[in-house]
């Protein structure tokens, strides 16, 4: 049957009184006809495109006032969309009609219409086509209704991927012929579906598409939906297309830290490798190589610390994420990875770089004279330098806060090696009373230095009683009273755990030490770090683990 094929170009009355026509019947003849002038079509659609892609909305709808009618009808035609090629194009053309910034509720509410139209392109469930009006088609092709409708969606998501990846057309690059727009168009109409499976693809296309900065491209809408359904573990996204949504939405970033720390909080973690799972699960320690993420996570971190008065768990999840982060460091293959120092411009770079030196890289022989290298330092800088604010006090003392595997193995070395003790001492002095003046300091020192020497005559004791420990302690002051009661809680609970009298009245004497539930979870914090420090670092020995976990087990109970 012989047909005329001419059609006038860009002559909307024609195609809009054909998509009428073809929207008011669903006869086969009616199927016959879309499929004949499908070629007419989609030249037409291009055409469209090729026009509307250099033109603004609002000028595009002034030009063409029937377009709306046009898209809207030929997008609810499923034997239209049902071709690759039209239904790219048509996507294409909506976008191009996407206000960017609507000014007025006419562009507000085109805006939802493109939107609804878009979602309905690529969303099988939101399909509203009857069966029956599209079962004949659906079936000459060999597919079952739903096999169909996936199939669109994956076909749509791949013609969405190759054109922002900038795949190669006729010689030129497509990326760069992308307006700003029309990708923030896609990322609108993607953030209701953002955890359909078949378009996880195209959610990692624009995470990491380089048209331009990400934040001015991509809706902070559809990122913040990314965000929420990463960290319910609802998607599954590569490391590259989280750390791009972190670094170019800083929203984002700062809820996904939030998120862990509730989730810290909400989980009674019994081990350091429970805490490092939980912080390693959640990317942060990798994507803070970046310095900017870094820095964000950093002042994050510090909010928390004042906001719960430097309470142990807060300061153990700091300590925990600056060791993977230190690892995730070492472990980056890329040859212009950022040096160490950058990450702590602002601080004295020497007591950096001593601190950044990880214990298990020296014998042990030589980690007293590392630590007092470490307390030198950071005597003058405390004492010697004129500090100007209690801010500069306290970046000092997070510094050397966020490396308390090195104040840990201070507090042992104190008992377990033949040291100087006045570095050490002040040192963790230091770091349990930082705000003290330099008299407050000297008292503190005082006090330490009893309880040491009491600590040291009895280390050698084989037998030893509660009594005997009660007496030599709490009879030469009043620890309550102590300008540093948790210095001195640090040093009785070592000696329960290093020393073989102690070893004997442990399990009944911890319970003096931890008496309340802040005391407590201060005791039972320190347990655990020093359980992994020793399994980590082979110096357990069974007697000593068999009483870690001993004591562990007591201390929960009392949290």
């Amino acid at each position: 049957m012989a047909q005329n094929t001419e059609v006038p170009e860009l002559n909307f009355d024609y195609w809009l009184d054909k998509a009428i026509k073809w929207g008011q019947t669903t006869t086969l003849e009616s199927q016959k006809d879309v499929c004949f002038h499908l070629p007419q079509l989609q030249e037409f659609l291009h055409q469209i495109y090729q026009t509307l892609k250099h033109m603004d909305s609002v000028a595009a709808i002034q030009q063409f006032p029937l377009i709306g009618q046009l898209l809207g009808r030929l997008c609810w035609n499923p034997f239209v969309i049902g071709d690759d090629a039209s239904q790219k194009t048509l996507m294409w053309c909506l976008c191009c009609l996407y206000s960017s910034e609507p000014q007025s509720p006419v562009e507000l509410k085109g805006n939802s219409w493109i939107r609804s139209l878009l979602c309905h392109l690529l969303s099988s469930s939101k399909w509203e086509s009857n069966e029956a009006e599209t079962s004949t088609f659906i079936s000459t092709l060999g597919y079952t209704s739903a096999d169909y409708y996936c199939q669109l969606v994956k076909n749509m998501v791949t013609s969405l991927v190759t054109e922002l990846r900038g795949n190669q057309c006729n010689g030129l690059s497509i990326q760069g012929r992308v307006s700003a727009s029309h990708v923030n168009a896609v990322s609108l109409f993607c953030r209701p579906l953002v955890t359909l499976p078949d378009i996880s693809l195209l959610l990692e296309t624009l995470l990491l598409y380089h048209g331009g900065p990400p934040e001015e491209v991509l809706s902070s809408e559809f990122l913040e939906a990314v965000n929420d359904a990463f960290l319910k573990k609802k998607i599954s996204l590569s490391e590259s297309a989280v750390f791009s949504l972190w670094l170019h939405h800083l929203p984002s970033l700062d809820k996904a830290v939030l998120h862990l720390l509730d989730q810290l909080f909400s989980l009674q973690l019994c081990s350091m490798e429970e805490v490092a799972c939980v912080i390693k699960d959640s990317l942060l320690p990798q994507a803070a190589s970046h310095p900017a993420i870094f820095r964000t996570v950093n002042e994050i971190f510090k909010n928390a610390l004042l906001e719960t008065d430097g309470t142990p768990e807060v300061m153990t999840i700091i300590q925990v994420f600056t060791q993977l982060f230190l690892q995730a460091h070492q472990n980056e293959n890329n040859q212009h990875k950022f040096p160490l120092k950058t990450y702590f411009t602002y601080h004295h770079q020497p007591l950096v770089t001593a601190l950044l030196r990880c214990p298990y890289e020296l014998p042990t022989t030589h980690w007293s004279q590392h630590l007092k290298h470490i307390s030198d330092m950071l005597k003058v800088l405390v004492e010697d330098t004129n500090i100007s604010s209690l801010t500069e006090l306290f970046e000092i003392w997070f510094l050397v806060a966020r490396f308390g595997k090195w104040l840990d193995i201070a507090a042992e070395q104190l008992l377990k090696a033949a040291v100087e003790p006045d570095a050490l001492l002040w040192l963790l002095a230091f770091y349990y009373c930082p705000h003290n003046e330099n008299q407050q300091r000297t008292q503190t020192m005082a006090e330490a230095q009893a309880v040491y020497n009491q600590l040291m005559m009895l280390f050698s004791c084989t037998v030893l009683s509660v009594k005997d420990l009660e007496t030599a302690v709490y009879s030469i002051m009043d620890v309550k009273q102590c300008c540093d009661q948790q210095l001195i809680r640090h040093l009785l609970t070592n000696f329960l755990l290093f020393s073989s009298g102690g070893h004997m009245i442990a399990q009944e004497f911890i319970h003096r030490i931890a008496e309340t539930t802040d005391t407590s979870k201060e005791v039972c914090s320190l347990l655990i770090r020093t359980a992994y420090r020793l399994k980590h670092n082979g110096e357990e020995d069974q007697r000593t683990a068999k009483l870690l976990n001993e004591l562990l087990q007591k201390v929960t109970l009392m949290v």
